[in-house]
């Protein structure tokens, strides 16, 4: 089932949604960690938005087709999100999150390679500069991380990660005539939250969960909002334009989770994040502008 195009309005609400949401995923993250093991909250998050999904698709139960279809419900799933949050969650434990999370964020210029290679996207000078950018910015932003240490085994964690999300995206979109798009989200990530909270659970142990009040607010909020909700929008705005484009918009999710640490975690603002941030802008607008036909 192909998207619909979505009109500029929509898109900016459902980027500006997307951005805001994943943004401050990480410290509310982070924040949640205090309470429960890495792995059990990944499952247990990804989990219950699965199952949200699920709810909401079950009217058109119809469209499911699992006969026909469960091969790329259980392909995606462990793309973009077994291994994307698998690789995320234990890498965090080699490497500064600001390092890690730098590499992640190779993932809208692999993106752009591999839309070029298997989706056809167009691929010009002016958008590969400002796809290279927008991770300079990241990297600038994160170069804090550095003091840290650099693990051989945590980079290669974050590079798969990228890798992960970016080949995910463009199999899913790559499939998106086949399979019901709905269906698709739901079915991934339930398949992805079974997955990780019964490996979480042969390797961690429920017991050292601390079921406070903060805790399950913050494990819901994320559930909805990060995981269903932003999923399903992040999909649909991928497949109602160009995976590239859209993927150049999510070098500002760093920007947002370092601004809620600032103002929520008592972070400071430096020289790196400033420029940081304003190579991210230029990624955005080079990536973005219309090119002129001679």
């Amino acid at each position: 089932m192909t998207e619909r195009s979505l009109s500029r309005k929509q898109t900016i609400f459902y980027l500006a949604f997307l951005i805001l949401m994943w943004g401050i995923n990480w410290p509310l993250s982070k924040y949640a960690l205090k309470f429960t093991p890495p792995l059990l909250f990944a499952g247990l998050r990804t989990l219950i938005g699965g199952a949200l999904l699920i709810m909401i698709a079950l009217p058109r139960w119809k469209q499911l087709r699992l006969r026909e279809t469960w091969l790329y419900y259980v392909l995606s799933a462990f793309l973009s999100i077994v291994f994307y949050y698998g690789f995320q969650t234990v890498g965090l434990q080699y490497m500064p999150a600001g390092l890690f999370s730098a590499i992640v964020f190779l993932q809208p210029v692999l993106l752009g390679l591999f839309a070029w290679m298997w989706l056809g996207e167009r691929m010009y000078t002016r958008k590969m500069v400002g796809l290279l950018l927008g991770f300079a910015g990241v990297a600038v932003m994160s170069l804090g991380g550095l003091e840290g240490g650099i693990s051989v085994l945590g980079i290669l964690l974050a590079l798969g990660s990228a890798l992960s999300w970016a080949f995910g995206t463009v199999y899913i979109k790559r499939q998106a005539a086949k399979v019901d798009s709905l269906w698709m989200t739901a079915m991934q990530i339930m398949i992805g939250g079974i997955i990780m909270t019964a490996y979480g659970s042969t390797v961690e142990s429920w017991s050292t969960v601390h079921w406070t009040a903060a805790f399950l607010y913050d494990t819901l909020f994320i559930s909805v909002f990060v995981i269903a909700f932003g999923w399903l929008v992040y999909f649909k705005l991928i497949g109602s334009g160009e995976a590239s484009k859209v993927g150049s918009y999510t070098f500002l999710i760093p920007v947002v989770s370092i601004i809620c640490s600032i103002l929520f975690l008592n972070e400071h603002l430096t020289i790196n994040l400033t420029a940081g941030m304003a190579l991210i802008v230029a990624s955005i607008l080079l990536v973005n502008a219309r090119r002129r036909h001679v």
